[in-house]
């Protein structure tokens, strides 16, 4: 790799140790479809297990998991083929195990990734969903994290749940283990057979960055940037969008409406991901000119500037996190509408976007969050604590567990918090545009004879 690529990596390193883009993606997803008809109207489905819609359509889903390793190898810049052994065959000899690891495989997700039968309840209405608390480990491979929210609630084989809750429930499940530790250089047996090569930045051994590549795109940079670090392009949230939506129109299609909704809100996550401004510009407030010129002075022996930035962007990316889930969440719990939820809800734009293809998440969503990202940037250095966004003396992620910054801002009584409340507003209405749009392209294509 040229050393003229280091402060990319640097920054894609840091990137890669904050993956998560917003914290929970469940609560924001809830109030984007909760008055959306289509999903908040739609009949109650019948929970059956991963296990009994595989078996059932092993065919369509084996010619389905062909079709996408073709789309991928046409649509995606760098795209590492999937090795023959891989391939998902129809075996009705099979154990529902047996068959299970092999679809797993084929989609080159975690093996040991749960798919489990649960819920996440809506925290306005946690009483209207009746199961008993099921453990974390049940639901997701990875530790349990200090000032959790993540409470989920068991349902069984034949219950009839809503699809808003699954649609919700499983928008946050990528999170839960399901793109960790798929490179060449990781530390589980999966990554040396799944053909991703090493992880193409960020640390192989922090479980959280190996999951990065998937949760990221950094598709409108300058060209300069991808001729000085190639592997920026090497990121596949296109792929998990295309691999589950096809599924769920299949799952809609063949009679499994929880496997369709529940496919479909796993694409919602990515789509989601995408956003968030920090996932998709590789330095957000920092233009590709400058981006060089550290470059060039750390390459000459002076790395404060490159170490200050990155500090600096990991700062910010969290302050932002932080200020938006602790919002949503206070509201959820205390029953208020603030314009967070307002604007999830807030259908207006849904039309002015194009239609659904397997494109919108590149052409549309990330092009827009790429646009954002200076604004964004300008309005949290104005508005949040100097030390928390703009002091490469302190470290965000050390503190954030004792940082209440919704607590904070209200004391300070800062002026500049409406400019900063106008920003997000306009990225959580994206969040809820863009996440309808890929549900009615689902519901489309699955009518589509």
């Amino acid at each position: 790799m040229p050393r003229f690529s280091s402060t990319f990596v640097c920054i894609l390193g840091c990137a890669a140790g904050h993956a998560l883009a917003w914290s929970n993606h469940t609560y924001p997803a809830y109030r984007a479809f909760e008055k959306m008809p289509e999903v908040a109207a739609a009949a109650p489905v019948t929970v059956e297990p991963l296990e009994v819609f595989l078996k059932a359509q092993e065919k369509p889903i084996a010619l389905l998991l062909a079709s996408q390793e073709v789309w991928a190898s046409s649509h995606l810049a760098v795209y590492p083929p999937r090795p023959a052994k891989l391939s998902f065959n129809a075996n009705p000899a099979q154990s529902d195990a047996q068959r299970r690891t092999a679809f797993l495989n084929a989609l080159r997700v975690a093996p040991n990734s749960r798919f489990a039968l649960y819920l996440q309840a809506d925290p306005t209405q946690a009483e209207a969903i009746l199961g008993k608390p099921l453990p974390h480990a049940v639901v997701n491979t990875l530790p349990e994290q200090p000032n959790s929210q993540l409470r989920f609630v068991e349902i069984k084989a034949g219950d009839k749940v809503a699809p808003l809750n699954v649609l919700a429930s499983a928008a946050d499940e990528p999170d839960y283990g399901l793109d960790i530790n798929l490179w060449e250089d990781s530390p589980s047996d999966w990554g040396k057979t799944y053909g991703f090569g090493p992880l193409p930045f960020g640390n192989p051994a922090l479980y959280f960055s190996t999951q990065a590549p998937f949760h990221m795109g950094f598709f409108h940079e300058d060209r300069v940037i991808y001729l000085a670090a190639p592997f920026v392009k090497k990121t596949f949230p296109m792929m998990r969008v295309q691999q589950y939506t096809s599924l769920a129109t299949l799952a809609f299609k063949a009679g499994h409406p929880y496997w369709g909704w529940r496919f479909s809100g796993l694409a919602l996550h990515y789509l989601q991901d995408l956003t968030q401004p920090y996932h998709a510009s590789l330095s957000p407030g920092n233009a590709s000119v400058k981006l060089i010129g550290i470059n060039v002075l750390a390459m000459a022996g002076f790395p404060r500037l490159k170490d200050d930035m990155i500090v600096l962007l990991s700062n910010r990316h969290l302050a932002l996190e932080k200020y938006q889930n602790q919002l949503i969440y206070s509201a959820a719990q205390a029953k208020q509408d603030t314009a967070f939820e307002q604007a999830l809800r807030n259908t207006a734009k849904d039309a002015s976007y194009p239609a659904w293809t397997d494109l919108y998440a590149r052409d549309v969503v990330s092009l827009q969050a790429h646009a954002l990202a200076p604004q964004l940037v300008e309005r949290l250095v104005d508005a949040l604590p100097k030390r928390y966004v703009s002091d490469p003396s302190f470290d965000f992620g050390v503190h954030e567990s004792g940082i209440d910054l919704v607590a904070e801002l209200k004391k300070q009584g800062n002026a500049k918090l409406a400019p900063l409340i106008s920003t997000v507003s306009e990225l959580m209405g994206n969040f809820g545009a863009h996440s309808r749009n890929l549900v009615r392209g689902v519901l489309k294509a699955a009518a589509t004879p």
